[in-house]
């Protein structure tokens, strides 16, 4: 009896001291929005949000970013929305503040021109047309380290389709390439492939000699087709993991069957890799599912021949510099939903979390 009250009583302990730990968490939580009180000495206008929602994001004058000894300021011409960016409506508190968003800016990939360069910086000049990644995207101008995630934007590319391409691109080629080992002559299966990262993965599997299949909805199947695709799959009159066929790459943007239904459909040795956390319109509890999933897919894969895998994207200047020369030579080509102004980012978001956006949403900066 003695053991059972004291075992009680320290969980009890314990998780008093939790509720304490994340209240003064909580309410210690907070951000550096103080100085964009001050009236910026060189204005440029940027989306940022001092509290979570939607309707906290404003579009206002902050002061101009001056690059370091080893940057690059890049007036930037366009920027594109991911569903990443929808962590400013408070999705993932414990990793972006509880109380209020650590991170105040908002944006990721940009394509722009070279304004100006730090001392150190060799390998970009004034006048360099270039696409890439940074956080605080949307805004006129963005520092970007030289040796991080920026490159040459190709010639024939617009600003607007390079600017499509960061994270989406890198997504879908890191999880083919270097997740799901893609070969020359396999069989590959895009699930989800007409959204941003899906319309990258047909292209990327076709640059790699791949037989590719993408399942869609019916009014996307002609674009799937348009940009390579094999064979499609209308996700609305067929369920894949029905069919016959069977894949040795399972590439997964939607994540909508269970562990069982996907390993029937992939060769013995097969792969599946699995992307995001359900879509753009996915709710926290959806978002949660896809995550308890993609561990139990994971772990249970260890005790069979086919594998399932899932990693996070990691933007650098190779794999950009990559995509740069495949769209260079026309094997990539993005494809660009919407077009929305920087002023009109809110609107932006609201079109992508419906979960319907062909290819990719983008954000042209005047």
């Amino acid at each position: 009896m003695k053991i059972k009250r004291f075992l009680k009583w320290s969980a009890a302990v314990i998780f008093a001291g939790l509720v304490v730990v994340t209240f003064i968490a909580y309410w210690t939580s907070t951000n550096d929005c103080e100085r964009y009180a001050a009236t910026p000495s060189h204005p440029m206008k940027a989306i940022v949000y001092c509290e979570y929602g939607l309707a906290n994001l404003k579009f206002e004058d902050i002061e101009k970013p001056t690059p370091a000894d080893d940057e690059v300021l890049v007036r930037v011409h366009a920027a594109s929305v991911n569903p990443a960016d929808l962590i400013c409506k408070g999705g993932a508190r414990i990793v972006t503040g509880l109380r209020k968003p650590k991170i105040t800016r908002l944006g990721t990939d940009f394509a722009g021109t070279v304004e100006a360069i730090g001392k150190n910086v060799t390998n970009f000049k004034p006048g360099d047309e270039v696409f890439g990644g940074k956080t605080g995207a949307f805004a006129e101008y963005v520092c970007v380290r030289e040796s991080r995630a920026i490159a040459l934007k190709p010639s024939n590319m617009t600003f607007e389709q390079a600017a499509s391409v960061p994270i989406a691109a890198i997504t879908a080629l890191q999880g083919l390439r270097d997740k799901g080992k893609i070969q020359a002559g396999q069989k590959v299966l895009i699930n989800g492939a007409s959204g941003g990262v899906g319309t990258f993965a047909v292209q990327i599997s076709k640059s790699f000699s791949a037989d590719v299949t993408g399942v869609c909805s019916t009014r996307n199947l002609d674009m799937v087709q348009s940009i390579g695709a094999d064979h499609v799959i209308d996700y609305t009159k067929e369920d894949f993991t029905k069919g016959a066929q069977r894949y040795d790459l399972l590439f997964d943007n939607i994540q909508n069957h269970s562990f069982s239904e996907r390993r029937g459909v992939l060769n013995p040795n097969g792969v599946c890799v699995m992307v995001g956390v359900g879509g753009s319109g996915a709710t926290g509890g959806q978002i949660m599912g896809v995550l308890v999933g993609e561990l139990n897919a994971y772990v249970r894969s260890r005790f069979v021949n086919e594998k399932f895998l899932t990693f996070l994207a990691e933007l650098n200047h190779k794999d950009l510099a990559f995509l740069g020369d495949l769209m260079q030579n026309r094997k990539v080509s993005p494809v660009i939903d919407r077009t929305y102004k920087l002023a009109e980012v809110p609107d932006a978001f609201r079109y992508l979390e419906q979960g319907h956006a062909r290819g990719k949403v983008v954000i042209k900066v005047e």
